[in-house]
Formats: C-alpha cells, sequence, structure tokens
C-alpha cells in the first residue's frame, strides 16, 4: 500500500489532509476524486501526487489521524482511572465523545469500513485492530463470569458505540457521557443476573 510520499514535503500537507477528510466525511470515499480536494485546497490534482501517490494513501493518512485522535482520548480517560469497570467506561465516554463530536477525521473512521476500499483494506483493518486492541484488554480486565466470551462481548459493545452515530443527535435527551455509562450499566447487570 502506497502511503504519503514526503510528510514534510510542503506546509499544504495539514490542508490537504483536513480538506480530504471533510470531503471523505460528507461525500464518501468514492464520490470524492483527487480533483475535489485539490479544488478545496486550491491545488491542481497532479500537484496533490507530490504528498499522495493515491487517492487511497490520502485515505490511509486521514484514517491514521482519526484513529490517533480517538487513541490518545482513549488512553488519558482510562488513565485516570484504577478499577476495570470504570477505566471500561471511560473509555466508552471517551470514545463516543470522539466520534459523535463534529469532527471529520473520527467520522472518517467510523464510517468508512475496510471492505469498502479494497486497495487500502489490509491498512485500515490493521489501524482499526489495533485501536481495538485497546478495548480488548480493557474487557480482559474485567471481572467477569467464567463462561462470558470476552471477544464477543467487546465485539458487541464496539458495534454499539459505533452504531450510535448514526441514531445520535446533539441536543437529545442523552448525551454521549450518559450513553456510555447506560451501555455499561446493561453489561454490569448482565453479569449479576449471570453470576
Amino acid at each position: 500500500m502506497a502511503t504519503a510520499k514526503n510528510p514534510h514535503a510542503d506546509s499544504r500537507q495539514p490542508q490537504v489532509l483536513d480538506a480530504a477528510a471533510r470531503l471523505f466525511r460528507t461525500r464518501g470515499f468514492d464520490g470524492t476524486s483527487m480533483r475535489d480536494i485539490g479544488r478545496a485546497v486550491g491545488m491542481l490534482p497532479g500537484s496533490l501526487y507530490c504528498h499522495f501517490e493515491t487517492k487511497e494513501a490520502l485515505l490511509v493518512a486521514v484514517y491514521v489521524k482519526g484513529v490517533r485522535q480517538i487513541t490518545d482520548a482513549v488512553r488519558s480517560a482510562v488513565d485516570r482511572h484504577e478499577d476495570a469497570w470504570d477505566r471500561l467506561e471511560a473509555a466508552c465516554i471517551a470514545h463516543l465523545e470522539a466520534i459523535l463530536h463534529d469532527d471529520d477525521y473520527a467520522q472518517v473512521v467510523v464510517r468508512v469500513r475496510p471492505a469498502d476500499v479494497p486497495v487500502a483494506d489490509r491498512s485500515l483493518a490493521e489501524l482499526r485492530n489495533q485501536y481495538e486492541a485497546l478495548f480488548a484488554g480493557l474487557v480482559r480486565e474485567l471481572p467477569l463470569a467464567r463462561n462470558t466470551d470476552r471477544r464477543v462481548l467487546r465485539l458487541m459493545l464496539m458495534g454499539a458505540l459505533n452504531w450510535s452515530q448514526t441514531w445520535y443527535r446533539p441536543g437529545g435527551r442523552l448525551n454521549p457521557r450518559a450513553i456510555a455509562r447506560k451501555f455499561i450499566a446493561l453489561l454490569r447487570q448482565g453479569q449479576e443476573v449471570i453470576a
């Protein structure tokens, strides 16, 4: 998979990434051309190739930045807690606040699935898996009933968290923090019933 050619080639690269993230979010990967991105930053499409060999490489760079932002927020939140349930709740809150905030990069990470871009599938899936490893570790720490399938629990939780971006409305009855707390409360109640 081709990547950015030279991340320090030009101070306009952050503008290119921002424009690409905004367009990938609003138009989708397939609905965005290099010409669209070039137009958004006042560059000829050919000039973009000085920074990125392909549109897929540009998507990977956007994804890297988005995953890094979300990961940093989650790690920072988790580090403030010692109890396993509190750590998972803090991670869920940080995750929801990141993906439900009006941020182009986070929205691209949630909305563009690796399978949607076969050429970049492996790179995007690897980034996603690295991030989800954080949650796998947090679920591993939980005091769960012996027969609990921790992998399925993590997948269910991540699916619920990520799906929220389709139904969440800012200013609605529940904010991201309240949603995350309710998700964790439901998981804990389920464990108490099993135990």
